[in-house]
């Protein structure tokens, strides 16, 4: 660093150029006024973005939110031109394999100093993840099923065998059969026969 050159902290006066608008005259008159002894620090930021969007026209910058704030001693750290040049490296990098970028992100979150070994890591994790995601199978979840083949079972068990009385029916003696039923036919009208008779002749005598 030069005698000559820039520093932090060091004081910096300038001319307002001669062609300046009025509006603008008028906006740093409002500052002056209302920020008074910080008046210097406002016109300080408004140069710094100054500088930064010129560029910003000249490379490539992204801005990304980051997960946590930073502490003093990482933002000084950050405003070393050396640094800068560090992590837009390490950025453009990541952007350009994303693949990689994740195994990066598993490495800082497994301990793991191979990039392949934290990505089979992460894989596992992942693996496992999802088995333990999948629902478990109890063998209490089927008692209405036993239920209702037992009683399937017991319903079939008490049908009737259709086969064997086929079988009866096929054996049995229809002419012997009707033998007996005319035989008992007519022993019913021997016996109706026989009542009247008595009936007929109890009335004989009454009348004689």
């Amino acid at each position: 660093m030069t005698q000559n050159g820039i520093q932090r902290g060091q004081a910096i006066t300038f001319r307002i150029p001669s062609d300046t608008p009025d509006h603008i005259l008028r906006q740093l008159q409002n500052l002056k006024e209302t920020e008074r002894r910080n008046f210097s620090s406002t016109i300080a930021d408004y140069v710094i973005k100054g500088v930064s969007q010129s560029m910003a026209k000249e490379r490539e910058t992204i801005s990304i939110p980051l997960p946590k704030q930073l502490n003093k001693a990482q933002r000084d750290w950050v405003k070393h031109e050396y640094s800068e040049a560090l992590l837009g490296s390490i950025l453009y990098q990541l952007i350009s394999d994303p693949v990689r970028s994740s195994a990066l992100l598993a490495s800082f979150n497994s301990n793991a100093l191979d990039i392949n070994e934290a990505l089979y890591l992460q894989e596992y994790d992942e693996a496992s993840s999802n088995q333990d995601s999948e629902p478990e199978i109890h063998e209490d979840a089927y008692p209405q099923q036993e239920s209702a083949s037992a009683s399937e079972e017991s319903y079939s068990s008490e049908e009737p065998d259709t086969t064997s009385t086929d079988e009866d029916l096929d054996n049995l003696d229809w002419e012997s059969l009707s033998q007996d039923i005319s035989s008992e036919s007519e022993s019913e009208e021997d016996e109706e026969v026989s009542y009247d008779d008595v009936l007929g002749g109890f009335l004989d005598k009454l009348n004689q």
